[in-house]
Order: structure tokens, then sequence, then C-alpha cells
């Protein structure tokens, strides 16, 4: 016991990470790995396509990104328990975090979207949205309520920052890089294993101090009172799944036809075109007697001569 700032005598509070075992870790690691999953195949699909949904998808894949760590850390704080006092947290706090995580998600991904994967924009994107899934993190702690106070270990805390941020720039890189289902699948359990990696190594750094006498640890648990909040996040993600699986091209990749130009005119199931010499070849423009316009000729065989 030690005497605190506020004039209460304080006591060590028993903190226990894994109340509900593995269960609560690995749902929260499937979870990042969903988010991650979902805004790498959007990413890919805004690059690929340079159209008018392109910002559209970015978005989603911000959202789906910045969701999933979010869901993934409060999946991990429902098998977090202080043994002598209840837990409760601050909604509108925690869903501050929330929009922290998407919005500073959202920067990086859009700088590196729009700017293409350069070390700068890497670094700079990266560097953003580590922060903000740091920010998310210790904004969701500081939602939590208890009768005393939690204090960090300053290092570890240093240390869950620097995970964060090395996470979230392997993250822009994949989006901008990795292609095909296979290789998405695999950057994204990657992701699932670097964010649930930052949580806990972050949840390392701290200790809670309780007021005495302590408060018993009675009325709703941490999970009754977490899983509600978690339930319109958790809709958000099985819906954005829905809009990859439903576009092919998210999930299986361009054809080969659509990605070389020079197997432009083949599509599965018809026959190949007869070659034509001088097709895709450049143009061997004369010019006219007398100054009237061009001539374009092709090699024997080809189409006739074509005047302009």
């Amino acid at each position: 016991m030690r005497q605190g700032w506020e004039g209460h005598t304080l006591m060590q509070g028993t903190v226990d990470g894994f109340s509900y075992g593995i269960v609560t870790p690995l749902a929260a690691f499937l979870m990042a790995c969903l988010g991650g999953a979902l805004g790498l195949r959007c990413t890919t699909r805004s690059l690929r396509h340079r159209d008018s949904f392109k910002a559209g998808w970015l978005a989603l894949g911000s959202t789906s990104i910045g969701t999933g760590i979010w869901t993934m850390h409060f999946i991990a704080m429902m098998g977090f328990t202080v043994e002598q006092a209840p837990i409760d947290y601050d909604r509108p706090i925690t869903f501050a975090s929330l929009a922290v995580a998407i919005v500073m998600v959202g920067i990086g991904i859009f700088i590196v979207g729009y700017r293409g994967a350069t070390a700068l924009t890497l670094v700079t994107g990266g560097t953003i949205t580590g922060l903000g899934v740091a920010t998310m993190h210790y904004l969701g702690m500081a939602g939590m309520r208890l009768p005393g106070r939690i204090e960090y270990d300053t290092l570890t805390v240093a240390l869950s920052v620097v995970i964060a941020v090395v996470a979230a720039t392997t993250a822009l890189w994949a989006a901008v890089s990795v292609h095909g289902f296979l290789a998405s699948l695999g950057a994204s359990l990657v992701m699932g294993v670097a964010v649930s990696g930052m949580h806990y190594t972050a949840m390392a750094a701290v200790s809670v101090h309780l007021h005495t006498p302590s408060a018993a640890a009675t009325g709703p648990t941490t999970g009754s009172m977490l899983l509600p909040m978690l339930i319109g996040p958790a809709v958000f993600l099985i819906l954005a799944a829905v809009v990859v699986m439903f576009d092919p091209l998210l999930v299986m990749g361009d054809p080969d036809w659509q990605r070389s130009p020079a197997r432009a005119p083949y599509r599965p199931g018809v026959p190949a075109p007869r070659h034509v010499p001088g097709y895709g070849e450049p143009a061997n423009w004369t010019a006219r007697p007398g100054g009237r316009g061009f001539r374009r000729s092709v090699p024997r065989g080809g189409h006739r001569s074509q005047d302009w």
C-alpha cells in the first residue's frame, strides 16, 4: 500500500488479461485479420481501377482496418479484469477512440493511395497510422472507469508505439504491393499478429492502483458491458465482407487478359483472333506526293494501306 496524490491509500490491484483463457485473444486476432484483409482488398481495388469510386474504396478500406483494430482491442479487453474492483467504460470516450482509429488510418491510406508507394509516403503514412492506432488504444484505456487509477511503464509504452508504427507501415506497403487472394490472406494474418502484439505489449505496461477499502467486484461483468458496444462495428465488418465477396475483382484479382494489354483481344472460351500483321506495331507513315496527307503501310498480308 502507498499514499496517493489524492490523499487516498492505494493498494496494488491484481490484474488478469486472460480471464477467459485463449478465447478472447483468438477472437480479437481474427477480428484484426478480418479488418486487415478487407482493408487490403479495398485498397487494391482502388489502385487497379482509377475511376470515380477510388475515394470510396479507400474510405471503405480505412474504415474496415480502423474498425477491425478497434474491435480487436475491446474484444481483448473483455478478458481484462481487476480482481478487487469492478470495471466500467465511459461510452463517449470509447466511441471517440473508434473515430480516432478510422480517421488516422484513413489519412495513411489516402496518402499512399494517391501518392503511391514511395519510401517517403510509406514512412509518413505509416507513422500517422501507427500513432493513430496507439492513440486509439490509450484513449480507449482512458475511458476505463474503476475505483483507483491506471499507471503505465514508460519504456513498454514506447515499445508498443514503435510496434504500432512498424505494423502500420508494413500494412500500407502490403496494401499497394501485395496482389492476389492468397498473398493478401497471408498479409492480413501478419497484420493480425502485429496488431495483437501491439495490444498485449501495451497491456503489459499497465499497473492498477486501487483506493482502499476496495470496492467489491460485483455487478455486470466487463464482457456484458462491452458486448453491446461491439455489435455495431462487428455488423459493419460483416457487411463490408459481403461487399468484397460480391466483387470478383477483389477476391480473385484481374484476369490475365485484362492485366496484359497485348492480350486484350482474348476472352476465355472464345477462339483467339487470327494474327493480323501490323496489329499493335508502330505505324509506318509516309508522306503522299504533293503534300496531300499521309499514307499508312503495313507488311504484306495485312490490311490495305490507309490514306489520311
